[in-house]
Order: C-alpha cells, then structure tokens, then sequence
C-alpha cells in the first residue's frame, strides 16, 4: 500500500484565503498520523478526502495557535460523527488542561476516550512504535517548548528469490525463516547462506517535521539522511533579523539544514502572509539545496 503525505495548510500564524495554518497527514498503510492542527483542520480533511474514522494519533510540535487551535473544531467533529475509538494525542502538558477545561465549560464529555502523551523538548525520545513504523521527537528551538518528529519505517524483510525456491523446493515455513534472515540446511546437511537465496527487500520510507526554530544546526543528527524533511521557512533572507528576533527560519536556512543533513528532498512551509509569489523561497533555496520544494496546501506527496 502507498505511503502518502498530505499538506493540510501551510501558513504561518495568520491564514490567508489560499493557505490555511500548519497541518499535514501522514498515511502509513492507510493509518493516518496528523501532525500539528491549525485552524480549519477538519475541514482540509473533508476537502483533501482524508478519512477521520483512520486518524488515531495527533503530534502537536507546540502550543502557538497556528499549530493547534484546529483541535478543538477537529474534536467537535469526531464526537459528530460518532467516535468510539481512542484518540492518542502528543503534546506538551498544557493542551491537556486546555482540553478538559473546555469540555467542563460546555458541560459534554467526549464520546470516545482520549489519551494524552506529554512532550518534552530536552532530549530526543520514542513516542510511539508499532510494527510498521517508530516515531521519534528531538528539541526544536522556538519562543515556548517545541518539538520536532521523525517518522521511520520500520526495515523490510528480503524478498525470496523465487528461482531458489523451485531449485531447493522450499517449504512454506522455511521461506519465512528465510525472509527473516535464516540460512536453509537441505536434507543431506548442506547449508544455502541467506545471502544466495535473497534480495534486500523495499525500501523503508523517513520523514522528518521541523516545526518553528530558529536556524538550528544540531537538530542535524536527529534528521540525518531522511528521505523527505519538512522545515519551516518563514521568512526570505532579506527579514533575517526578524526571523531571528521571533525564532524562526528563512529559506536559505532551511536549506542549508537539508544540506547538512545530506537529506532526499526539503520541503518548506509555514510562510509569512504577507508573501504571495512563494516562487521566491524557490529562488534562495535551488542553489544551495536544488532538491527543495514548496509544501502548499492540498499538495500530496508519495513515498516511492
């Protein structure tokens, strides 16, 4: 099954009539993963097709508004249509309180259990793990605690040669040990190493949230040659010393954080609205990353 990314918005702190505030999907084998949640997020989810009975985890990078006040209209929705299942929610501890203040003040408990994970933004840390996919948090540096993620697949199994299962007709639970990583005895004690017998299966995708931060060369390690990376570009270089005083990035950053970190492809996003021809984050990022990209809502992205 394809793996996607889906733009939800990709404006700063003020929406604009094209772009709505941070939040992109991430569907891992038609499990969606919701990172950040601005204004409007629902309803991306209903116009982008995006299926809210497959979301069950939501990773907040921070509490500024561009990047979780969605939640609570997103919520509002899910107890709509009638929601059984838990909903996981990562975030720093405030948005916990936030939440069940507001449910008191409407007096209506949600349909379906919520379970809240606190953020930390001092060291790196695992924040969920299934079969399929690790997702990690690493410290971002911003005005308030901020986190960024990594999403990895988990490694694939080899493939079995076929050719080799007719020439040592191979059971069927050899060829899983196999794929596994096991040799294969014959009969007369002769061993076939793993190594003849397979091939290095598909390989595992990596993707890499860098949420507002100031320029922030030793988030490099956590990021180091993912295939698809995600950092913010607020600002062009010619508003440096704003991008310094409210810590956030320009382009040229952005770019230059890919490059350090020998990354696949940079997408940049979370731009000012006072920009409206974004080809010019294009024009400071080609020559010093030329795999870079704009992330505009709507966009979609798969993993190859």
């Amino acid at each position: 099954m394809a793996i996607t990314l889906t733009i939800l918005g990709s404006s700063s702190a003020l929406p604009t009539s094209e772009r709505f505030t941070s939040a992109h999907v991430l569907n891992v084998h038609e499990h969606l993963f919701l990172i950040d949640c601005g204004e409007g997020t629902q309803i991306r989810f209903r116009q982008l097709k995006q299926h809210f009975n497959k979301l069950n985890h939501i990773f907040i990078s921070h509490l500024h508004g561009d990047h979780f006040f969605g939640i609570f209209g997103l919520l509002s929705s899910l107890q709509l249509l009638g929601r059984k299942n838990n909903l996981d929610i990562y975030s720093f501890p405030d948005l916990e309180n936030i939440i069940i203040n507001i449910t008191k003040l409407f007096g209506e408990e949600f349909s379906f259990p919520i379970t809240f994970h606190n953020l930390q933004n001092t060291k790196s840390e695992v924040l969920f793990s299934d079969k399929n996919i690790e997702v990690t948090s690493f410290p971002l540096k911003h005005r308030v605690p901020t986190c960024g993620f990594v999403f990895r697949e988990k490694p694939k199994p080899n493939n079995i040669i076929k050719e080799k299962i007719i020439e040592f007709d191979i059971s069927i639970s050899d060829i899983q040990k196999i794929k596994n990583g096991s040799n294969l005895i014959l009969s007369d004690g002769k061993v076939i190493p793993n190594s003849e017998l397979t091939k290095p299966g598909k390989k595992s995708f990596s993707y890499a949230y860098c949420s507002d931060t100031i320029f922030l060369p030793e988030i490099v390690p956590y990021i180091k040659g993912v295939d698809i990376l995600y950092h913010e570009a607020t600002f062009l270089e010619n508003y440096l010393e704003r991008a310094v005083s409210t810590f956030h990035s320009t382009a040229k950053q952005a770019a230059e954080i890919a490059k350090l970190a020998k990354v696949g492809k940079l997408y940049i996003g979370h731009y000012s609205a006072r920009y409206k021809n974004l080809n010019e984050f294009l024009d400071e990022t080609k020559n010093i990353f030329a795999e870079t990209y704009l992330a505009t809502d709507g966009l979609k992205i798969s993993f190859e």
